[in-house]
C-alpha cells in the first residue's frame, strides 16, 4: 500500500518497531535505515531479533507498533507477503530452498520475474533477453558448468549460490540473506563473500551473519549493525563495532569466552 513519507532517501526505513510473542519482546523500539545499493551486515547474539526483523520486512509477521517503509512509498505492515515479494524484496533462508529435482537452469527459470506459476514457468520458453540474463546469472554465481545438473546434486555452498541466483532472476531490489556462511567450507565461505561483494551497488543487500571472519570480508569499509534484545545496540565500521565495549559484553566477548 502506497503512503506519503518524508524518508524517501532510504530504500528501507523502520521506525519505532515493536513485536512481542507470548509476552517475549522479540523487537523493541527498533530503528533501522538502509540506503539504496548498500551492503549491510547485521550481527548479534542468538535471540537478538535478527530473524524476527527479516520476518517483519517480508510480511511473515506484522509489527505490534511502528512503521516499516520501502522506497519511501510503501508501508510494509499494510501489505501481504506476495505483494511485498512483487515489490522486489527477496529472502534467502539459512537452509537453501531450491527445487532439488529440477536443474539449475530450471530453478532460475522458475524464479524469473513474473507471475506465471510453477507449471507455466517450466514450459515457458525464455526469450533471448531472458536467456542472456540467466546465462549472466550463472556466471555471477559460478555455476555455468552445473547448468544442467539437478539442484539436489550440488554441494551445500553451490545450493546457497543458486538460491542467491534465484533472487537475482526474481530481479529483487532488496536481498535479505540469512547466515549464508553456515555449514560452508572456508573456500565456499570466501567465494560467497566475493559473490555478495560483486552484487553490492547493483542490489541492496542485508546479510545476517555470525562468522566474524566472513563479516570482516564483506563489511570492510561498510556499516555494520549490532542487534541486542530486539533493538540496535550500535552501528559503525567493523573495527569500531568489534572494539565497542557493549558489543564485547553482549556478543563478541561472550562468544570468545565460550570457545
Amino acid at each position: 500500500m502506497k503512503i506519503e513519507s518524508t524518508q524517501k532517501q532510504f530504500l528501507l526505513a523502520a521506525e519505532g518497531v515493536n513485536k512481542s510473542f507470548s509476552g517475549f519482546k522479540a523487537i523493541n523500539n527498533l530503528n533501522f535505515y538502509l540506503d539504496p545499493g548498500e551492503l549491510r551486515t547485521v550481527i548479534g547474539p542468538n535471540g537478538a531479533g535478527k530473524t524476527s526483523f527479516l520476518d517483519l520486512i517480508t510480511g511473515r509477521t506484522k509489527p505490534d507498533t511502528g512503521t516499516i517503509e520501502f522506497e519511501g512509498t510503501y508501508s510494509i505492515p499494510r501489505m501481504n507477503e506476495y505483494e511485498i515479494y512483487r515489490l522486489g524484496i527477496g529472502r534467502k533462508f539459512q537452509t537453501p530452498t531450491v527445487y532439488t529435482d529440477h536443474s539449475v537452469w530450471e530453478n532460475l527459470l522458475l524464479s524469473l520475474e513474473g507471475s506465471r506459476g510453477v507449471w507455466k514457468s517450466l514450459f515457458h520458453r525464455p526469450n533471448s533477453g531472458e536467456r542472456d540474463r540467466m546465462d549472466e546469472i550463472l556466471k555471477t554465481i559460478n555455476l555455468v558448468s552445473q547448468r544442467d545438473w539437478k539442484a539436489g546434486a550440488l554441494a551445500h555452498g553451490q545450493k546457497q549460490w543458486l538460491e542467491i541466483g534465484m533472487l537475482l532472476a526474481q530481479n529483487a531490489k532488496l536481498l535479505l540473506v540469512d547466515e549464508p556462511a553456515a555449514g560452508m567450507t572456508d573456500t565456499e565461505t570466501h567465494k560467497t563473500g566475493e559473490l555478495l561483494l560483486s552484487l553490492a551497488g547493483k542490489h541492496t543487500i542485508v546479510v545476517i551473519e555470525h562468522d566474524m571472519v566472513f563479516v570482516r570480508q564483506i563489511a570492510e569499509g561498510r556499516k555494520v549493525t549490532v542487534l541486542h534484545q530486539g533493538s540496535v545496540l550500535c552501528e559503525g565500521g567493523v573495527d569500531e563495532v568489534q572494539n565497542d565495549e557493549r558489543v564485547l559484553d553482549v556478543y563478541l566477548g561472550r562468544k570468545k569466552r565460550n570457545n
